[in-house]
């Protein structure tokens, strides 16, 4: 499963890119995703960074397919 996840302010800033293109298992879950994530770049990603697919915030058991838009948004803070 081969999937490209897009990349906003500081994950942009952190990765160097704009995207990060990553091959899963078939069947793979916005959790496995996050656990690759943090196991290519330890350290840089929160926990629980908030996972979009499909332009909707996805829960950790949400199933990835090919094609499906993905994203990482990082935190907001204003006021």
């Amino acid at each position: 499963l081969k999937v490209e996840v897009r990349l906003f302010g500081r994950y942009r800033e952190l990765a160097e890119g704009a995207s990060i293109a990553l091959e899963l298992p078939a069947g793979s879950t916005v959790a496995d995703l996050v656990s690759e994530l943090h196991r290519r770049s330890p350290g840089r990603l929160p926990a629980r960074p908030v996972v979009v697919v499909e332009r909707r915030p996805a829960a950790d058991d949400v199933a990835l397919e090919a094609g499906h838009e993905i994203a990482l948004i990082p935190p907001v803070a204003g006021g």
